[in-house]
């Protein structure tokens, strides 16, 4: 009974995908590792109350990692600083 002899193609194919299926094992793992760091980073927390210019009503709010901004009834935006509170920027809205 003889061992057939393996093609040296086959045994390069059989290789190939030995490597590439470590190679992308390791990238989920990263993918994973990066997701789960990147996700539990915290932001500086958000003021309990924001007090807006007098007559302005907040119609939307969003968020950066170091601002926060309101979008007003009177198609304002004010973009505060998350760490001071203080009012970085206005801008209008045409």
């Amino acid at each position: 009974m003889d061992d057939p002899i393996e093609p040296a193609n086959l045994r390069f194919l059989r290789r190939l995908v030995t490597v590439l299926t470590v190679v992308m094992i390791a990238g989920v793992i990263v993918v994973i590792g990066l997701l789960v760091t990147r996700l539990n980073r915290k932001a500086p927390a958000l003021p309990d109350q924001i007090t807006l210019p007098a007559g302005k009503t907040a119609h939307a709010f969003t968020q950066g990692p170091d601002w926060y901004a309101i979008v007003t009834s009177d198609n304002e935006i004010l973009i505060y600083d998350r760490l001071t509170g203080g009012l970085r920027q206005t801008l209008q809205i045409d």
